[in-house]
């Protein structure tokens, strides 16, 4: 017996180390495979590609005034041209670097905040929980789109009291649901071993439970950046944004302002809106996809070729 039990440790290591190399690989091919993932992928990247290099794709600068007002669609302007002569497509393609970059900040923010709120109350307890519980509570229960319209009248408009207003009030739902998995985790045993080490509550946070949340992060991080595409497009239509600042939200603000529809140039209002609705599609379908491969009960029932109804 004593012979054979130094022999059995490495077997075991080897399996686990081989177990941890292969599951990355699972999950990208399950990623592969999947349609959603594969289609908000490609979205998103195509976004990105947009975003990072918008000069290789606009014929002219976005702010020059050098065509006559409300041409149509054309070989020249794909997308017709503003009241004043600018070209519309260019500012699409100028527009999506900043509407991306105030998405995926806010986003970030956003999510670590909740994780911060939802994490802390958890697992501190006590009175602790009460207070954070009642603050996330009280934004939960505050209707969104006034409250974004009250912040953004006492803020100066632009980019800054956007992403300030937006990463406030969108915090407060994600925070709810990682409150509830930490809970389910708290008196797990290697936590447990955790405050029985002396371990300071800060790195049984950060260290302990965080990285067991990493799939419900990501599901937090993908919604609130569906959410945060449609409400600050919203919140620069009712005029709180900057309008001189390139954003699909001040191109369907000034369109509106224009008329455009009634001049007979429906492009400058659809387009930014149709943009607005392919990166959120984007967003979405990615957290639709990663639900279905965190969750086999979601994935869709393939049907097998080759075989006949009995």
């Amino acid at each position: 017996m004593a012979v054979g039990l130094p022999a059995a440790e490495p077997v075991l290591t080897d399996a686990t180390g081989a177990e941890e190399r292969v599951a990355p690989r699972r999950f990208l091919r399950a990623v592969r495979r999947n349609r959603k993932a594969v289609a908000g992928a490609v979205i998103l990247l195509v976004m990105v590609f947009i975003a990072a290099f918008p000069g290789l794709i606009a014929p002219d600068d976005p702010q020059a005034t050098a065509y006559a007002p409300n041409l149509l669609p054309s070989w020249s302007h794909l997308l017709g041209t503003t009241q004043i002569g600018q070209d519309v497509f260019s500012q699409l393609i100028y527009s999506t670097r900043l509407t991306l970059w105030v998405t995926l900040v806010v986003s970030v923010i956003a999510t670590i905040i909740s994780m911060i709120v939802g994490v802390t109350a958890a697992y501190a307890g006590g009175m602790t929980d009460r207070v954070l519980t009642v603050v996330t509570d009280v934004f939960l229960i505050l209707p969104v789109l006034p409250l974004l319209i009250l912040l953004a009248a006492y803020l100066p408009p632009g980019v800054t009291s956007l992403v300030i207003v937006l990463c406030i009030t969108s915090w407060a739902f994600q925070a709810r649901q990682l409150r509830s998995q930490a809970l389910s985790i708290r008196n797990r045993d290697f936590l447990i071993s955790a405050r029985v080490r002396g371990e300071r509550p800060l790195y049984i946070i950060l260290v302990e439970i965080v990285p067991t949340m990493t799939s419900l992060l990501a599901a937090s991080f993908l919604g609130l950046a569906v959410f945060v595409v449609g409400f600050a497009a919203s919140l620069q239509f009712l005029g709180l944004g900057n309008s001189s600042e390139l954003m699909w939200g001040t191109m369907l603000y000034n369109a509106q302002q224009a008329a455009a529809l009634e001049a007979g140039n429906p492009w400058w209002a659809l387009a930014p809106g149709a943009a607005v609705a392919l990166l959120g599609a984007g967003f979405a379908l990615l957290n639709y996809a990663f639900d279905e491969i965190g969750n086999p009960a979601l994935r869709p029932v393939r049907r097998r070729r080759g075989r006949t109804a009995a």
